[in-house]
């Protein structure tokens, strides 16, 4: 089984997003992967360094400390600044799967990795650890504002997470003929001119 393990310690700067805040700052390891870095922490928490805290919403500067001790039961999902591929003979064989992953106040959409040869219920239910990591993934809140980026690998709270699978992206306008959509949008806002007595713009 692959461990993650490159052999050397190395940096790795990473932001960890929770229901209320975003925090940045680096850590000293030895795993390739941010799923490796949480899954494999020694305590129920990360100590980071160089640590950046921002609460959602907030307008006052974000918080600075030399030092942070993270709970990582509060973790949503981790991002890595940089990820480096694991070796690919140490990787277990698995099948890519497209899902949407809620784990409010945040969506994460992207591939997660089953084992194959199986039912995808099968394959779910066999989805275990602590973080699981999502590539080529996409992540947002509507609700605390935060706008869509990509990432080539995120690591997911599995207690704190809903998959749904497989996730198909649903364009709102198919089926319509855009141009058409936009001008009944601009008929009704002519009306609403006239209803208030005023000319169409």
């Amino acid at each position: 089984m692959f461990s993650g393990i490159s052999g050397d310690s190395h940096q790795v700067g990473l932001t960890l997003f929770t229901d209320s805040h975003v925090v940045r700052g680096r850590i000293v390891t030895r795993h390739r992967r941010i799923s490796d870095i949480l899954n494999q922490a020694e305590h129920e928490f990360l100590v980071i360094t160089d640590a950046v805290m921002d609460e959602f919403g907030a307008r006052d500067q974000p918080i600075r400390s030399e030092y942070a001790q993270i709970n990582l039961g509060a973790v949503l999902f981790a991002v890595a600044d940089a990820e480096v591929e694991p070796v690919p003979e140490l990787r277990t064989p698995k099948v890519a799967e497209v899902a949407l992953v809620s784990i409010p106040p945040f969506r994460v959409t992207g591939r997660i990795h089953l084992l194959p040869g199986r039912p995808l219920d099968d394959a779910l239910g066999e989805l275990l650890g602590r973080f699981f990591p999502v590539t080529n993934a996409t992540y947002w809140s509507d609700r605390v504002g935060e706008a869509r980026t990509t990432a080539l690998m995120v690591a997911v709270n599995h207690s704190r997470a809903q998959i749904l699978a497989p996730h198909h992206e649903i364009d709102p306008w198919a089926g319509l003929d855009r141009s058409t959509a936009h001008g009944t949008v601009n008929r009704v806002a002519d009306l609403d001119s006239l209803d208030q007595g005023g000319d169409p713009v």
